[in-house]
């Protein structure tokens, strides 16, 4: 398979797979020294306020992802009609984006329903097999 033959349901999932880095990064941006290396998930335990909740979104974002990967690998083993697809993978995405957004701005309540909406998307992606 060539990156030609991807499908942006797949296209999706690479996406998905960095945002949990991009959740890292904001958590990181500015603070994280070279001395911080030598323990990485201590200086994020020691975080507070936005930096913290950016890194509860990497967390979050890697403990969804193998859900994710799974539906759009088996919605297109099981011949998902590919326009609802990609539809719906790109969906997904964007709701992990807000998502993210949300978290590290203290949006909580907004935050869960748009965690819920992810959720039942991806569950969705499940069902569009012809």
């Amino acid at each position: 398979m060539s990156f030609s033959h991807l499908t942006l349901a797949y296209w999706c999932v690479l996406v998905a797979a960095a945002l949990p880095y991009v959740a890292a990064w904001l958590a990181k941006a500015g603070a994280f020294g070279l001395g911080d290396n030598d323990a990485p998930r201590e200086w994020a335990a020691r975080q507070s306020g936005w930096r913290a909740r950016a890194n509860a979104a990497q967390a979050n974002s890697f403990e969804g992802l193998p859900l994710f990967i799974g539906a759009v690998v088996a919605a297109h083993q099981f011949g998902a009609a590919q326009g609802r697809l990609d539809a719906l993978a790109l969906a997904y995405v964007l709701l992990r984006v807000v998502y993210i957004s949300l978290y590290v701005r203290g949006r909580s309540t907004l935050r869960s329903l748009v965690w819920g909406a992810a959720l039942l998307v991806n569950v969705a992606i499940f069902f569009v097999a012809r």
